[in-house]
């Protein structure tokens, strides 16, 4: 039986290639990038892009980062049983108080996840930066369902948003599988949607108020 990317823990060694990688680049930053994370953020996700399949070699085929910015991808491939990996890219300065980022709207994760050679993955960098150099001390890249939920929230944003509750916490539980993983989304997205409907009906309330009142002028 072929193991799939993930299970076979081949992604623990990618993450740590990543890690060196990111930590041996010298003239990645410049005086004007290095105070800005999004100037930073996108550096990383362009070098990485340019040596993702490198560090996947001949563990993964049919490497590609030509999507476009609004794509749930930003380079995906393919491991040596048929599945096909997206991989989010995601950074967080460690300096910063607090960091919300969204990752995948509910309803695209779940139609996504139907196909079961499907997987959502998360490549999360956590840096500091000291002068222009960029000091990588944390990378994660695991499947989405990997990811606890008691770091994840819901953001309302269409469907709903799946987001970090703060990038200064990430819990990694690798024994979670898809399922329970999905079951638990289910199950806050069934709590999620009548809180909703609740401060849309005071939304309505108030609006209610504020065209009698222009209707009395």
């Amino acid at each position: 039986m072929i193991q799939n990317f993930f299970s076979s823990n081949k992604h623990k060694i990618v993450a740590e290639k990543i890690k060196d990688f990111l930590n041996e680049q010298r003239d990645l930053l410049s005086e004007r990038t290095a105070n800005s994370p999004r100037a930073v953020g996108d550096a990383i996700q362009d070098l990485l892009g340019d040596n993702f399949h490198k560090f996947i070699a001949e563990d993964g085929k049919n490497f590609n980062s030509s999507f476009a910015r609004r794509a749930m991808a930003d380079f995906a491939f393919e491991d040596n049983a048929g599945n096909y990996c997206v991989i989010d890219v995601k950074t967080h300065r460690l300096d910063t108080k607090f960091n919300m980022p969204n990752l995948i709207s509910v309803e695209r994760l779940s139609r996504f996840y139907e196909d079961d050679k499907n997987y959502f993955t998360l490549l999360m960098i956590s840096y500091d930066v000291l002068g222009n150099n960029l000091i990588v001390k944390d990378v994660y890249f695991n499947p989405i369902e990997n990811l606890d939920w008691k770091c994840l929230t819901i953001g309302a944003l269409g469907w709903g948003q799946i987001q970090i509750a703060n990038s200064n916490f990430i819990s990694i539980d690798e024994k979670l599988t898809r399922k329970s993983w999905m079951l638990e989304l289910c199950d806050t997205m069934l709590e999620f949607y009548p809180r909703e409907i609740l401060k849309i009906d005071k939304r309505i309330e108030r609006f209610e108020k504020i065209k009698q009142f222009w209707l009395n002028k």
